[in-house]
């Protein structure tokens, strides 16, 4: 039997039930919720744990770039969590669209972090330079030339490097191929404008991990966000890449349950049941 694939651009799905706070976790470009499944065991036991599907998922990331507006859609998620998330843990492009939602909400006149109700961020992997000047043309060949090897880097971690050097390059060409230019595009838009957020209306404690091996999102890059935040720690997961979650799971996962301790008071406890999905879509 053929379970039917989710055509919703954004959806929520809560993970566990529990007495603390909401923590929402956010996937990158061309994955989806299942990069969380490792980490999931192994955060704080007392957390709602929530996951988002979102536009750029990999399912319907043929048509994501057709979407005009991405922060909308992740206000949508969002606001889906029933009372708020409290903590937002982001990786990859889904924390520069993150970034740039709650930039583009405070330059309006809001208090982005309030209406949303979020007491602090984990960012992961994230994308980020401080000067419009570290941006050259051979910024631009590398991320448009070696697009195709980030990837290949999530095929290879979500099947544990079982596949053959040239499946991994053949999938990976593949996906980079249904992300398109248009999509690509998107990508480095976002990536472009950050020299240009104003970090410091970031006021929630952040922390933001990074991998000591990642090629796509250098860890110098997450040192400098954090740094650039008010209230910015920056953690480098030694011997990993640009997916922590999956292969350094532990470690992960007791960096988030440490800082979502330090931020909200929950326990730092470990090792809950997952629910069966439930989807609410306001």
């Amino acid at each position: 039997m053929t379970t039917p694939v989710d055509l919703r651009p954004v959806s929520v799905q809560q993970r566990t039930t529990g007495s603390g706070p909401s923590v929402l976790l956010l996937h990158g470009l061309a994955a989806n919720d299942s990069v969380w499944e490792r980490a999931l065991p192994l955060l704080p036991d007392d957390c709602r744990l929530w996951t988002a599907r979102l536009p750029w998922r990999t399912e319907t990331i043929g048509e994501w770039d057709e979407q005009p507006n991405l922060r909308g859609w992740l206000a949508k998620a969002l606001e889906a969590v029933e009372g708020g998330p409290t903590v937002v843990v982001a990786h990859s492009m889904a924390a520069n669209v993150l970034l740039d939602l709650l930039d583009q909400r405070n330059r309006g006149g809001g208090d982005a972090l309030r209406q949303f109700g979020i007491r602090a961020l984990v960012l992961v992997s994230p994308f980020y330079r401080g000067s419009a000047d570290a941006f050259d043309w051979d910024t631009i060949s590398y991320y448009l030339n070696d697009f195709h090897l980030i990837m290949e880097e999530g095929i290879r971690v979500h099947s544990d490097g079982r596949l053959p050097a040239d499946v991994q390059e053949a999938m990976g060409r593949r996906v980079r191929d249904r992300v398109g230019p248009y999509g690509w595009f998107r990508f480095f838009d976002l990536y472009l404008r950050t020299p240009h957020l104003r970090t410091g209306g970031i006021t929630v404690p952040t922390l933001v991990l990074c991998g000591e091996r990642d090629f796509a999102a250098p860890p110098e890059e997450g040192m400098a966000l954090a740094a650039a935040l008010p209230t910015g720690d920056c953690r480098v997961l030694p011997g990993c890449g640009h997916f922590p979650m999956i292969e350094a799971a532990e470690e992960f996962a007791a960096a988030v349950r440490d800082f979502i301790h330090l931020t909200t008071g929950v326990a730092a406890q470990r090792g809950h049941a997952l629910l069966n999905a439930l989807e609410p879509q306001r």
